[in-house]
């Protein structure tokens, strides 16, 4: 296997990184005594992560067989020739951060995207195993669709593809909590004690730090928060389950319920598909209105 064959399948890239991924675990988990109970590897969520990863995967190759072509389609339509080389690839790396905040942030804030994205926030752990934590209904939720402006603007599709799973496999590393700080690189990149505050829930946590590499993007647009307080990981509305069909299904099962509702007019369904979470009545309910509920 050489470079350009990887670029040529650039959906291989995470199980090529993938032993260096079991590594890590391997040594986190060797490193278990000095971290806190939140960091723990449990058998069966440990399973369940895994399977989660791999339902991912392969509902990522399916359905990237479609997403290809309309990616090529849309190439004979592009705004200019790029030609790939050092600086280009950089610009198509940033490029493709900046892009990822914004399909994170949707993903926060929509509920149909929530609805495939909680998934990987329902653990209560942070580890590294936490990062296999994926839903198979990403593709049906349109994570695709924020890359398609990088292949408009002239970026070929198969660098794009590679840029993403890139950034994807760059981000295992900051699901860990074996490293509190690292010093003057918190300033530009994203890093393991930004990424625990995504994974909080405590209330000044919720919805910050949406980066991917870069956490400039999170201070430039104002959802950038320090991690001071002690993280509370998972969501306000705990699934519960380590089946992995339950977890990827459970928030699907209540959107659905609730866009069900008889007294509901269209248009009031199709807002509620796209409110943020909060309002829609899903696993981001503050505790006081479950109780309120209960």
């Amino acid at each position: 296997m050489n470079f350009a064959w990887l670029i040529s399948h650039p959906e291989v890239l995470l199980l090529v990184l993938a032993p260096l991924f079991f590594v890590c675990i391997l040594l986190e988990w060797l490193a278990r005594n000095r971290l806190p109970a939140s960091a723990q590897y449990h058998g069966l969520e440990v399973m369940c992560n895994f399977a989660l990863a791999a339902m991912h995967q392969l509902a990522d190759l399916l359905s990237g067989l479609l997403i290809a072509k309309l990616y090529l389609w849309l190439f004979d339509w592009r705004l200019f020739d790029i030609q790939m080389t050092l600086v280009s690839f950089i610009v198509l790396l940033v490029a493709q951060d900046f892009c990822y905040y914004w399909f994170h942030r949707a993903s926060h804030r929509i509920r149909w995207m929530w609805a495939a994205h909680v998934v990987h926030h329902s653990s209560e752990n942070m580890n590294f195993s936490t990062a296999f934590r994926q839903s198979l209904m990403y593709p049906l939720a349109g994570m695709w669709l924020f890359w398609l402006p990088l292949v408009v603007i002239g970026f070929d599709p198969n660098w794009v593809v590679f840029a993403v799973l890139l950034n994807l496999g760059l981000q295992f590393f900051v699901h860990t909590q074996a490293v509190k700080s690292l010093g003057i690189i918190e300033y530009i990149f994203n890093t393991p004690s930004h990424h625990r505050v995504h994974h909080g829930r405590n209330p000044q946590y919720i919805d910050k730090n949406y980066a991917g590499v870069l956490i400039i993007w999170d201070k430039i647009f104002g959802t950038f928060e320090p991690e001071v307080a002690t993280v509370e990981y998972g969501i306000t509305k705990p699934v519960n389950s380590l089946n992995p069909i339950t977890v990827t299904f459970a928030e699907w099962r209540d959107l659905l319920a609730d866009v069900g509702d008889p007294n509901l007019r269209g248009w009031q369904k199709v807002k509620l598909l796209f409110s943020p979470p909060q309002t829609a009545g899903s696993s981001k309910k503050e505790p006081a209105e479950r109780e309120q509920q209960a």
